[in-house]
């Protein structure tokens, strides 16, 4: 049934160039396309989040403040409650950057973004959807961040925001620590995002970075680390911005039961969710080392996934590890070199172990 042409001409012209993200569909024994965590708690810690989800009943609102969440927040990441502002997933805190920052930097003309190719596809989606001029920066060679280049389109475009994952989803590259910093110096009319969703797998954070530049700001989440059913994520920012960003966010918008959960996880339970991340780096590492000795080329990694260019068409390894009950993640829609290559996150020792006999018995 088509829109109603009163009800079309009210939607953004920019929805024609996005579409809704809908997930992989289908039953799959082993699952390693989301970049999702193994599910490694144990059951100690299972019941103990479970008795945390109803420890305070569903009868009144949540903290519109999330006091105790940040706290705990806060601890881990060495910053202060006052330079965090937490929403649901990073997806939603990004949202939330590109309401408050939308400010034209010349009359008649939209604002714009900066980031890279291939990257996090919601800061292009979240920008494009509110108008936003976007100018995406190829990575170099070795997958990386080019400062070179997006010192240019920050020279070209003079953007509002600058969006660089640090590990980089889908690579698993990194940028470096004085790349960054040139960076937020150069654009100094702009805010400069450094998404660290996968720092924890890093063995290092750049957020001791924050406040070498008053624009330089950092993006967390708990999703990849064991935690993504309860959707948190954060910024660190100056304390000013926080509290300018707060006024655009919605009341109420981290739920009670998601609160009080993650802040048990991040407390009582954090030696549990350092045991996960442990578990994945000696897991990457040694799917990393079998998947070349199979003759596939893997770019060394410091996320939770591996970006792997396997030794026959990408499509066709993909099709072959569906057909075994494992599903990866494939690119084919976006053509050249990223449809060459799969990104495989790193699962159980158990789903590992499918994933390479997989791997093996489809010549992939």
């Amino acid at each position: 049934m088509s829109l109603p042409p009163a009800l079309r001409a009210l939607v953004r012209d920019e929805l024609a160039e996005v579409e809704a993200y809908a997930p992989h569909e289908g039953s799959f024994e082993v699952r390693l396309d989301a970049n999702e965590a193994p599910d490694l708690l144990s059951r100690d810690a299972r019941a103990r989040l479970a008795s945390a989800a109803v420890e305070h009943g569903m009868a009144r609102y949540p903290d519109a403040r999330a006091r105790a969440l940040k706290d705990a927040l806060a601890r881990r990441a060495g910053a202060r409650p006052d330079e965090l502002l937490v929403g649901v997933g990073s997806d939603e805190v990004i949202a939330l950057l590109l309401s408050a920052l939308d400010r034209p930097r010349k009359k008649g003309q939209p604002p714009a973004i900066v980031t890279c190719t291939p990257t996090f596809v919601m800061y292009r989606v979240s920008a494009k959807v509110r108008g936003y001029v976007v100018v995406e920066v190829p990575l170099d060679a070795a997958w990386r961040p080019s400062l070179p280049s997006l010192l240019h389109a920050v020279e070209m475009v003079d953007p509002n925001l600058v969006f660089v994952a640090s590990p980089n989803n889908p690579t698993g590259t990194t940028m470096a620590r004085d790349d960054v910093l040139a960076l937020a110096r150069a654009a100094k009319g702009a805010l400069v995002v450094i998404d660290e969703a996968y720092a924890p797998f890093a063995g290092a954070s750049l957020g001791d970075l924050f406040g070498a530049a008053p624009n330089l700001a950092f993006l967390g989440t708990l999703s990849k680390i064991g935690l993504a059913a309860l959707r948190v994520g954060w910024l660190r920012a100056h304390p000013e911005l926080i509290a300018e960003l707060d006024k655009v966010r919605q009341p109420y918008n981290v739920p009670a039961v998601t609160q009080r959960m993650a802040t048990v996880a991040l407390t009582e339970l954090s030696a549990e969710l350092d045991a996960v991340v442990r578990v994945v780096r000696e897991e990457r590492a040694r799917l990393s080392l079998e998947l070349e000795r199979m003759g596939h080329a893997v770019t060394p990694s410091a996320a939770n996934f591996l970006w792997v260019k396997p030794a026959r068409p990408a499509t066709e390894v993909f099709a072959a590890l569906a057909e075994r009950g494992v599903l990866v993640r494939a690119f084919p829609q976006r053509g050249g070199r990223v449809a060459a290559q799969l990104r495989i996150t790193v699962g159980t020792p158990g789903e590992n172990d499918r994933l390479l006999a997989a791997m093996a018995r489809c010549g992939g």
